[in-house]
């Protein structure tokens, strides 16, 4: 039996002959490999997976998905049971995969008219809900990532403070500096000396 893709709800579709399931807590590559892994070993038939979404060639039954819940939740994943949830999972691995993972730094970067951009949704709209669901504001959800952003790369030790502040879109260095001991306690460079990074999903 197939299930109908409106009383589902976790499920859109993509077009005629695919569809997309949002996945919660997918936000890294390792993640999208991780699952591409699960699926081929469980014979689950799939076109793509992206950050935060699986694109399958069917709609699924019952007992499919029942199959796919558990599956994923054994490597930490959940399938997202709305479509507010499913808006406000977009946000956070868009902005996720902007931050982290974009190959070129994008001039002057703002990030509501970004999110719009992609989402095609009215930020206002955007920006409540994000709050109302994560009891943060989007803006609060992305200074966490470009922080977390600036940990990794002064671990790595291989760029300056003033080229991290760049790559990040801040202002000056004396901006990031700021910005990264209100949220951490400490400054860019005790950091580099006993800082501790957080995983991605539980920012």
């Amino acid at each position: 039996m197939r299930i109908d893709l409106r009383q589902l709800s976790i499920i859109y579709k993509m077009n005629q002959s695919t569809i997309k399931i949002a996945v919660k807590n997918m936000v890294c590559n390792r993640c999208i490999k991780v699952i591409k892994e699960e699926l081929l070993l469980n014979n689950i038939d799939f076109v793509k997976v992206d950050l935060g979404v699986i694109e399958l060639v069917t709609a699924v039954s019952d007992d499919e998905k029942e199959k796919l819940i558990t599956l994923l939740k054994k490597e930490g994943f959940e399938l997202v049971e709305d479509r507010e949830a499913t808006i406000v999972n977009k946000i956070k691995s868009l902005i996720i995969e902007n931050i982290h993972y974009q190959k070129v730094k994008q001039e002057s970067q703002n990030f509501s008219d970004f999110l719009v951009d992609h989402l095609k949704v009215e930020y206002p709209y955007l920006s409540k809900l994000f709050s109302e669901i994560e009891s943060k504001t989007i803006e609060h959800f992305t200074i966490e990532q470009k922080i977390e952003r600036a940990k990794e790369l002064l671990t790595y030790n291989q760029l300056t403070l003033s080229q991290i502040s760049y790559d990040l879109n801040y202002s000056s260095p004396q901006h990031l500096s700021r910005q990264f001991k209100k949220v951490t306690g400490f400054t860019p460079t005790q950091f580099k000396i006993d800082g501790v990074r957080k995983k991605l999903d539980t920012i």
